[in-house]
């Protein structure tokens, strides 16, 4: 499969998932530049990366560089928002905002992370914020659109969060007994989620809008170069079936 070289833009790079899918661009070859838009700097460094520290708040559209995807990884909790009126900005309106800047500026493909159970209509706030979020990008008709929505996320956070510390040990126990139609059920862990946001953004058509559900998240692999098959002992040294090894002019010749 030939690959272009493609540029992105990940906002949202400090957090958990964030973090990890920069990684995974800097590091894949199908990817020349990754821009990202931060309040901070970052720890981790490569010559591929360049960083802007911005407010999301003051984003304009020439903060944003020409680029192929645009990564959204935005997400707080409770605890850091402190109000609901806090989480609702970093997790519906700044996404909203950040698409149609990216819409603006000519970006084709954004992608962005949602939930597992979004529903502009749950009784639950953040389904309800993230189903929201969801509508809301519809809504703006972007040239193409790519919802992920995992289930509950494992791997290593930066800080402590004892809630999901205990869901995780759960998981860890009933995920090999979630098989067939209830695999989808199955916690995501961080890294898996980073490559499948590079794989799907890199392998997928982009004629339509996407939603990838926790089994599609689960289900993205690498794809495996073909191997060359050995030749057989036998038919190594039987020049009637290694017409492949002559030439043309080899042929003339004869």
């Amino acid at each position: 499969m030939v690959v272009t070289k493609r540029t992105a833009i990940v906002i949202g790079a400090t957090g958990f998932i964030g973090k990890l899918l920069v990684k995974q661009l800097c590091e894949s070859e199908d990817y020349v530049a990754v821009s990202v838009i931060a309040r901070k700097n970052l720890i981790y460094t490569h010559a591929k990366l360049d960083v802007k520290i911005r407010e999301f708040d003051k984003l304009e559209e020439n903060d944003l560089d020409i680029a192929d995807d645009l990564f959204c990884c935005l997400g707080t909790t409770m605890k850091k928002a402190k109000t609901k009126e806090n989480f609702e900005k970093v997790d519906l309106e700044y996404p909203l905002r950040i698409a149609s800047l990216a819409k603006k500026r000519g970006i084709p493909n954004f992608h962005v992370i949602s939930a597992a159970g979004s529903n502009s209509k749950s009784p639950f706030f953040y389904s309800r914020v993230k189903g929201k979020m969801e509508e809301g990008l519809i809504d703006l008709k972007l040239p193409h659109l790519s919802i992920f929505r995992p289930s509950l996320l494992t791997g290593e956070r930066a800080e402590f969060r004892l809630g999901e510390r205990l869901a995780e040990g759960i998981f860890q126990l009933i995920n090999p007994l979630l098989i067939g139609p209830f695999k989808g059920f199955r916690a995501t862990d961080g890294e898996q989620l980073a490559f499948a946001m590079y794989h799907y953004a890199v392998h997928t058509s982009k004629n339509k809008d996407q939603l990838y559900k926790s089994i599609d998240i689960l289900n993205a692999k690498p794809f495996l170069e073909k191997e060359e098959k050995p030749i057989p002992r036998e038919e190594l040294f039987d020049w009637s079936k290694r017409k492949d090894i002559f030439g043309d002019e080899d042929k003339a010749g004869d």
